[in-house]
């Protein structure tokens, strides 16, 4: 987990180099296949390697025993549906107290990231109860083969292989299950290149990262292109660490100000704000109904 820096040598070693671009990039067919994960990712190795990552840095790490495609984790992406997930459970008087608790806890962060960018306590609150449970429950899946999974099914070998294994459990035609996979690899692509900068900036080890199925990380679960452009270090260390409270509390508000979150929001307004969190209006509902009891 991010809690834990110090990574081994040899990962340090291979990270530095991930992300040089060269001028002269390596030729594809320089990249060595093996490990139990390449046979599903060697046309997305082949992209990184033409898109500038070092191609000896990216064939070390996807021959890692670690590294695998993600068909089962990836494949609840395609039979997902929104409506059954229980967000009532946030309104219950159990959680609600559990929220009052967090404000007093981490009262101090929440002050500071209301003075640095005008977000009500409150929404910061809401999103991390109903993103986490406030970090009880961070996600159990791999981000990198999550991502690199999904990122793959621009192949059509890859795409036709993961056809066959949701065909039977998912409402999607074939014609929607092309379309909804081919946005969902080019969406994927851009996070992994933005997870490999994350890590390699901040001396991950790329597998030790775990969030959700569709690879959303931290107490706050941030998409990582989100973690480079609006992550925040709320508690000074010199480090983003969204398993962090303080960093995570400084980025959701750091997140919503960019959105159009400010002291005074209209109701509307700040509908429009969490809905560029999550877009579901059940999920962007519930947030607004935790503020309000919230006001207690």
């Amino acid at each position: 987990m991010l809690k834990n820096r110090q990574i081994s040598i040899r990962y340090a070693v291979f990270l530095s180099f991930l992300l040089m671009i060269n001028a002269c990039a390596a030729p594809v067919h320089t990249i060595a296949y093996s490990g139990t994960g390449n046979r599903w990712f060697r046309s997305l190795q082949q992209r990184l390697v033409r898109d500038g990552f070092d191609a000896g840095s990216i064939a070390t790490l996807y021959s890692h025993t670690g590294v695998n495609f993600d068909a089962k984790g990836v494949s609840r992406y395609f039979v997902h549906r929104e409506g059954k997930l229980n967000y009532g459970q946030f309104l219950e008087p159990g959680a609600i107290e559990k929220a009052f608790q967090y404000m007093d806890d981490y009262q101090t962060e929440l002050t500071a990231a209301e003075k640095a960018f005008g977000v009500d306590r409150k929404a910061i609150t809401a999103i991390l109860l109903v993103e986490t449970r406030f970090g009880s429950y961070v996600g159990k899946s791999s981000v990198f083969n999550v991502l690199s999974t999904m990122a793959a099914l621009e192949d059509g070998d890859v795409k036709d292989m993961l056809w066959k294994r949701v065909s039977d459990s998912t409402d999607l035609s074939r014609e929607e299950f092309e379309d909804k996979a081919a946005k969902k690899s080019g969406w994927a692509y851009v996070e992994l290149k933005a997870f490999l900068t994350y890590t390699a900036k901040e001396n991950l080890n790329p597998l030790n990262v775990y969030g959700s199925y569709a690879g959303a990380m931290g107490l706050c679960q941030f998409m990582p292109s989100n973690i480079l452009t609006l992550a925040r270090d709320g508690d000074n260390d010199g480090h983003i660490d969204l398993f962090s409270h303080a960093d995570a509390i400084m980025s959701i508000a750091s997140y919503l100000k960019n959105y159009g979150w400010y002291p005074g929001i209209s109701g509307q307004e700040a509908y429009n704000a969490v809905y560029t969190y999550n877009h579901s209006g059940y999920y962007v509902n519930t947030i607004l109904k935790i503020i309000e009891l919230l006001k207690g």
